[in-house]
Formats: C-alpha cells, sequence, structure tokens
C-alpha cells in the first residue's frame, strides 16, 4: 500500500464508499483534488452540501426535488391519467431520457427484498394507493426491475392494486435492441416470449 498522509487515506476510505468507486479509482480522484484550484474544490464541496441541504423527495410521487412537488409533477403537459411506478429516482431518469413516456410516476423508494429485511411496509406504496382512490387516473404501469426483488415487488403490487379496478401492465422484459438471441440467456429469451405482444 502507498505510503498516504492520513488527510489523504482518510479521503479514500471516504471516496470508497461511493459506488462503484474502487481503490484506484479514489486515488486518481484525490490526484485531481490536489491538482484543482482552491476555488474548483470549493465549487465542488458547495455543490454537495447544496445536494443534501435542498434535495427532498416530491409530496406526490418521492422523486429527487427541491420544492415540495418535483418539476414531472408540475408539469402540466405531462399525461395525468397514466403513472409509472419505479423502484428508485435514478429509474425515473432512465425512462425519460428513453423520451417516449410521457405520463406521471410513482417512486416506490426500494423493492420488496425478505433476504434484506424490506418488506412492503417499507416501501412508498400508500401514496400510490392514495392516488388511484382520488379518481382520474387510467392506468398503472408497473415498471420494476426484472430481478428477483423487482418481480417480488411488482407481483405484490398486481395483487393489491388489481381489486381498485384501476388498468395494470408491466413493462415488457427480454431481448435488448441490437442484440442476438444466441448469446441471450434462456430466462432472458423467456420472458421474451412471455412479452410479446400482437402485431
Amino acid at each position: 500500500m502507498a505510503n498516504y498522509t492520513a488527510s489523504i487515506e482518510k479521503l479514500i476510505e471516504c471516496l470508497i464508499k461511493l459506488p462503484g468507486v474502487g481503490r484506484r479509482s479514489a486515488e486518481r480522484m484525490v490526484a485531481h483534488v490536489l491538482g484543482a484550484t482552491d476555488e474548483e474544490i470549493k465549487v465542488l464541496s458547495d455543490a454537495l452540501l447544496k445536494v443534501k441541504e435542498n434535495v427532498r423527495s416530491c409530496r406526490i410521487c418521492n422523486n429527487l426535488s427541491e420544492e415540495d412537488t418535483c418539476k414531472i409533477c408540475q408539469d402540466l403537459g405531462r399525461q395525468k391519467d397514466i403513472v409509472c411506478v419505479v423502484e428508485k429516482p435514478s429509474d425515473v431518469t432512465a425512462i425519460e431520457k428513453a423520451g417516449n413516456f410521457h405520463g406521471l410516476y410513482h417512486v416506490l423508494l426500494g423493492s420488496i427484498s425478505p433476504l434484506e429485511g424490506r418488506g412492503p411496509s417499507d416501501l412508498k406504496i400508500e401514496g400510490l394507493i392514495q392516488r388511484i382512490k382520488e379518481g382520474g387516473l387510467k392506468e398503472v404501469i408497473i415498471a420494476t426491475d426484472a430481478d428477483t426483488e423487482g418481480e417480488t415487488t411488482a407481483m405484490y403490487l398486481i395483487k393489491l392494486l388489481k381489486p381498485l379496478g384501476i388498468n395494470l401492465s408491466r413493462i415488457g422484459l427480454g431481448i435488448p435492441v441490437g442484440s442476438n438471441l444466441e448469446y441471450a440467456d434462456s430466462t432472458t429469451l423467456s420472458k421474451s416470449l412471455e412479452s410479446r405482444r400482437a402485431i
């Protein structure tokens, strides 16, 4: 291990705690910090503090916001009768980047994972039920991940929401665009066949 000063080693340890950052990446970030101007570091530290102080969950959908409601919930041009249910705010960002969904969202802030001690009561489901009961919704799209936790969450939501008389749909799962069938695993192929649609 390199012989770093105590303050450098502390910064490396803090950076390693960030997702996707290993020791080598942390060391490169520290080298960048050491070469940056005081003003650049002040801008970075101020930005970190402002995000922590100002960002909160939207009162309606739980997406990230700096106001009581997020920009998507405030947008009068969105379809107000369709809600897409996702696990985390980064899922909203991913769908928005695709650019073809113009409805609203509901962020659960997690998924059901008994092995990690997360049950339905740990998710933001009550707000979704309230939105459905208030009326005006035509469809709820369940867009949880295609892993075990996401599928468990989707099945729970379907069982919970079906009696409320709302149209439910699940995002299609399967082969990514541009890939070859021969390289897809059997589970993905199976899901692709199950998620087929009429043409």
